[in-house]
């Protein structure tokens, strides 16, 4: 959990820009909800010196990327950066090819805790072989960096990146739109098909090694209803939350949507689990997760632009409790106890979230 500069800010982050955000995860109270790395993403990079070391653009982040980093630890966050496999980065900055090692140990040098690393200017480069490389430099430094790959799900990394990185993305970049056909650029997702694209990835995911749809779009433009559908998924998936959003001017309800602990807990299962597709009848799906202590989140999806009402069966869920407790994530209230299933009215675009845990045992008096 944490954030990331690009979907709000793309290559325009500076050492102001980071420290300022620094200070919005304590002061908005999304530090102690569980957002710790604080990532600088693509156009950090100045050039390299005569011994090859990369070095921070002098102008964006003039005390260099050390005193970032000391400033991001003091609030007991932690920091991350952007690299790239290849000679470029996306944003035509100096990538890490042929430099793996230097670069390794100048973000250890720095403090770095997390990095990101993509797949730009990469012809002729094999994913796995790169991003291995990189790994086993990361490793001798002998500093814990969380190491996310960024390949954009091209060749599969779900089936060899286990060993290789803690986190893979599994397609390419979000953009801020429900579904590709209203989206910006031609390169973007909308997060819809993004969803779509996570069927059948739950088996390879678990503690330290995860699939990752990309970062949040939680707060940049889309609908109230649409930010808590899109949060709520990314919770069900066992997701890395990484926000996107400018922590410095959010509205309420964005602050509420990220800070929502009931839907972070799910994320956050220590079980590990990747939640699934339980029931797709066109615009009504069913999702679902199981988790610790017998419990299940499930959430009813409306894709569709008019109300609806979804039903689910406990038959369907695999759920056998003779008496169940259901409660609403987002009302943050119980609902009741029901025996075979339950249903509930759906906003277009929206979900609805349930908890379902077996209902207690009343105690036999003598």
């Amino acid at each position: 959990m944490g954030w990331n500069s690009w979907n709000k800010f793309q290559c325009d982050v500076s050492e102001g820009l980071i420290r300022q955000t620094a200070d919005a995860l304590v002061s908005t109270g999304l530090r102690d909800a569980g957002y710790i790395y604080l990532n600088i993403d693509d156009c950090w990079h100045g050039k390299r010196d005569a011994q090859g070391l990369i070095q921070p653009d002098p102008k964006r982040f003039p005390n260099g990327l050390k005193a970032v980093a000391d400033y991001v630890h003091s609030k007991n966050l932690k920091l991350g950066i952007y690299s790239d496999a290849g000679t470029l980065t996306c944003g035509k900055r100096p990538g890490s090819h042929g430099f793996e090692e230097k670069d390794a140990r100048q973000y250890a040098s720095w403090g770095v805790d997390y990095l990101k690393y993509d797949w730009c200017s990469t012809e002729g480069l094999k994913a796995e072989e790169a991003y291995t490389t990189m790994r086993n430099a990361l490793q001798k430094t002998g500093r814990p960096i969380v190491f996310s790959i960024c390949e954009w799900g091209t060749s599969q990394p779900w089936t060899w990146a286990a060993p290789v990185g803690n986190l893979w993305r599994t397609t390419g970049d979000i953009g801020l739109c429900w579904e590709k056909k209203a989206c910006k650029h031609e390169w973007e997702m909308g997060w819809m098909n993004i969803l779509d694209l996570q069927v059948g990835l739950d088996t390879y995911a678990g503690p330290g090694h995860w699939n990752d749809p990309d970062m949040l779009q939680v707060g940049n433009g889309l609908s109230e209803v649409e930010d808590r559908a899109h949060f709520s998924l990314w919770a069900l998936l066992a997701a890395p939350l990484l926000a996107g959003n400018d922590l410095r001017n959010m509205s309420q309800a964005t602050k509420e949507t990220l800070t929502n602990r009931d839907v972070i807990a799910v994320d956050q299962d220590p079980l590990g689990i990747e939640g699934s597709k339980v029931r797709d009848d066109g615009a009504k799906e069913i999702w679902a997760k199981p988790l610790k202590g017998g419990a299940k989140a499930v959430i009813l999806l409306n894709r569709g632009e008019a109300p609806v009402r979804i039903k689910v069966t406990w038959a369907e869920l695999g759920w056998s409790a003779p008496t169940t407790v259901v409660r609403d994530l987002w009302r943050k209230q119980d609902m009741g106890s029901f025996r075979d299933g339950t249903f509930a009215e759906v906003a277009p675009h929206g979900v609805v979230m349930l908890r379902l845990s077996p209902a207690p045992v009343p105690a036999v008096g003598r």
